[in-house]
């Protein structure tokens, strides 16, 4: 069996296992050095044996007794040790069927979200743990998703850690005055989680389906628990707007750009039903991030051809969210439109100070952008050496080869 499989599992699985440890255990970082050697252990044992019928039993009993052994070890913890012996009277116990051992958990997963998004981290660190320790992305993954080194991500979450330890932090449901903020950090959660799958920031493929349908299952579910939450509807009419395009992102392994997509294979279901969300929510007053990112990703949708879209009105709206949300992102993205709109010189203008950036002059998209943005003004060698920056700055294979191509195009035409 390949490690693959094992790997579907676990991501699978996973919060479940961390969500059971935690309920016996209140350390989060002991229940995930538990779990994680629980998941080293059936790499082993699964390969050899196969996957037992009830994975996740299996690993909640392995990654118990490995935190029983930890707690045991480490005679600082001795009050820890009592406390999960009250629980694990006996080995027996650790057998528990996951039907038993899950009994009244609802969605582990959403559940695990809001419980370590908590109150004593700082925002951007309670997104970038949950995303480790629930959502399954590595540190490199996480460290994109910031525009970060991968060595600072992993101090930053060591830190995160230390100040839960530190904090004696409680993983219980917050009170209903906490939980507007830790919605907007699960929703940044789902959304990171959903664009990692979208567009993958490492390997050998472009998409990768099960973190963006987990994405979407998820946002879907927290929408239907707080449907007037103008966010939450925002957020998963993006998702839906955006998931649309993916069956023509990609051609036997290899990037498609969005103006030569077969737009008669989007998928119309998941537009209508984004464009309803969006339709129903607007009008009801505050626009967030959300809201603004589904309605530029609806006048793509919406839009019969890459030649009829309405880059004026994307323009307007992406102005907007650099009021409501900005970042570096945003202006990037902010520069493709008005270039579209208004010529590729006023981009370029915009897109400039991003290179004075640090971030932004390790991000990959700021090369590739600024290459466009060149190709589109006539400059072939200034586009040729941004996009070949670009390819040297990305780890994904399908975005390397299609900025490589790019090269070998303009290079050949000169």
């Amino acid at each position: 069996m390949s490690n693959r499989v094992v790997e579907e599992v676990w991501r699978r699985e996973s919060p479940h296992v961390l969500a059971a440890l935690l309920r016996r255990h209140g350390d989060l970082g002991d229940c995930e050095d538990a779990a994680q050697e629980a998941a080293e252990a059936a790499t082993v044992q699964w390969s050899r044996d196969g996957v037992p019928a009830d994975p996740r039993g299996w690993l909640i009993t392995v990654a118990s007794r490995r935190l029983i052994d930890r707690v045991r070890a480490d005679r600082a913890r001795a009050g820890r040790e009592e406390a999960v012996a009250v629980t694990q009277p006996s080995d027996s116990h650790l057998a528990l069927s996951a039907d038993q051992a899950m009994a009244g958990d609802g969605d582990d997963v959403l559940q695990m979200f809001v419980l370590c998004c908590h109150p004593s981290l700082s925002r951007s660190s309670q997104v970038a743990l949950t995303l480790h320790a629930v959502g399954g992305l590595g540190t490199r993954e996480i460290a994109a998703a910031y525009l970060v080194p991968q060595r600072t991500m992993t101090q930053r979450l060591t830190r995160a850690r230390s100040t839960l330890r530190s904090a004696g932090a409680v993983f219980e449901l917050p009170s209903r005055s906490d939980l507007p903020s830790r919605i907007a950090s699960v929703l940044d959660v789902c959304h990171l989680l959903f664009t990692e799958g979208h567009t993958r920031s490492a390997g050998g493929a472009l998409v990768d389906r099960s973190l963006t349908d987990e994405a979407i299952r998820l946002t879907r579910q927290l929408h239907c628990a707080i449907p007037d939450h103008d966010e939450v509807a925002g957020a998963l009419a993006l998702m839906l707007l955006t998931h649309s395009r993916a069956a023509t992102r990609t051609e036997d392994g290899n990037l498609v750009p969005l103006a030569e997509q077969n737009r008669s294979r989007w998928d119309r279901e998941l537009i209508a039903e984004g464009v309803t969300i969006l339709e129903r929510v607007l009008p009801r007053g505050h626009v967030g991030r959300f809201q603004l990112q589904a309605a530029i990703a609806a006048v793509h949708a919406e839009s019969p051809t890459w030649e009829s879209t309405d880059w004026p009105q994307i323009s307007v709206l992406y102005a907007m969210l650099d009021r409501v949300a900005p970042s570096p992102v945003v202006t990037l993205n902010r520069a493709v439109a008005i270039s579209m709109a208004f010529g590729p010189k006023q981009g370029l203008d915009l897109i400039a100070p991003l290179l004075d950036n640090p971030s932004m002059r390790r991000h990959h998209r700021t090369h590739a952008v600024r290459a466009h943005l060149l190709e589109m003004l006539g400059d072939r060698t200034g586009a040729i050496d941004s996009y070949r920056r670009a390819a040297q700055l990305t780890a994904s294979v399908p975005e390397q080869r299609y900025l490589n191509d790019r090269v070998h195009r303009l290079a050949g035409s000169g």
